[in-house]
């Protein structure tokens, strides 16, 4: 084999064996993929965050003299991802709705010189009362799509307009009225910073019942987010009644209609003859 023979064939063997080598050099920097896989992978695998919720009480007692009340809400979540946490992207609401039924909204004008109701709007399964507290202001959390899915503040409360012939503009204009008269009567009201984390896994919020909340059983309910996404959900039940003397004249009322009927006759015909006796005149 001639020297020049010799010195190609080396080349070649040396270019068949480097290129290999070449070959592998270039994916050196898949390191940084493959961690970054990896970590995508370990946040897929996370155990999924819980959220759950305890009230301070679970039934409230209404008399006479109620002014209206201070109901806390503790809650704690599971799984937290502490880094997650540290950065502040955790958000919580907790609202606190009240029985559903049937509401009605008036409009009033003068006829004749009288202000007289001229045209309602009914709604049905609407919430006669609505609080609702939050770690930060709801369009800081998530998107308006997810609030108006989710019904989360008193602009995206679902009502039911009850089907008429009225206009779609007009039965907007009776909807925003009534979320206002709500508002005004302080059964709809919204509480940004209400819900505070005091460790944490942990977090309290405090609403304020009005004076004026409906009876009946009300309903507690939690949302977890996490990045503006919604990670978990929770609820919790809420009664508020009557009670002392109020309660035991309506429990009668209620379960014994003929003698509590009795009873008032009977009451007035006393009431009546005492009275004559003590201003009989001589």
């Amino acid at each position: 084999m001639s020297p020049r023979c010799a010195i190609i064939l080396l080349a070649f063997v040396a270019g068949l064996a480097g290129g290999p080598a070449l070959a592998q050099q270039a994916p050196a920097p898949a390191s940084a993929v493959d961690e970054a896989a990896a970590a995508n992978a370990a946040e897929q695998a996370r155990v999924p965050e819980r959220i759950e919720i305890g009230l301070s009480t679970q039934a409230i007692g209404v008399t006479s003299d109620f002014t209206g009340q201070a109901l806390t809400i503790f809650g704690a979540i599971d799984n937290v991802d502490p880094l997650v946490h540290r950065q502040g992207r955790y958000d919580i609401f907790v609202i606190i709705e009240g029985p559903r039924s049937e509401l009605v909204t008036r409009r009033k004008a003068r006829v004749f010189g009288i202000w007289m109701n001229v045209e309602s709007q009914s709604f049905d399964n609407t919430p006669q009362s609505y609080l609702i507290a939050s770690t930060r202001l709801a369009r800081d959390i998530t998107s308006l799509d997810t609030l108006a899915r989710l019904s989360l503040g008193i602009g995206q409360i679902r009502v039911q307009p009850h089907p008429d012939k009225k206009q779609a503009r007009e039965v907007e204009a009776f909807t925003a009225a009534l979320r206002r008269l709500k508002q005004d009567a302080g059964l709809y009201r919204e509480f940004p910073g209400g819900v505070q984390f005091i460790s944490q896994s942990l977090f309290r919020a405090e609403v304020a019942l009005p004076a004026n909340v409906p009876l009946g059983q009300h309903r507690a309910r939690a949302y977890l987010f996490r990045n503006g996404e919604l990670v978990g959900q929770t609820q919790a039940p809420l009664r508020i009644a009557k009670a002392g003397f109020e309660f035991a004249i309506s429990d009668f009322a209620r379960n014994h209609s003929l003698y509590y009927g009795l009873a008032s006759v009977l009451l007035a015909l006393f009431i009546g003859w005492l009275g004559r006796i003590v201003f009989k005149k001589d």
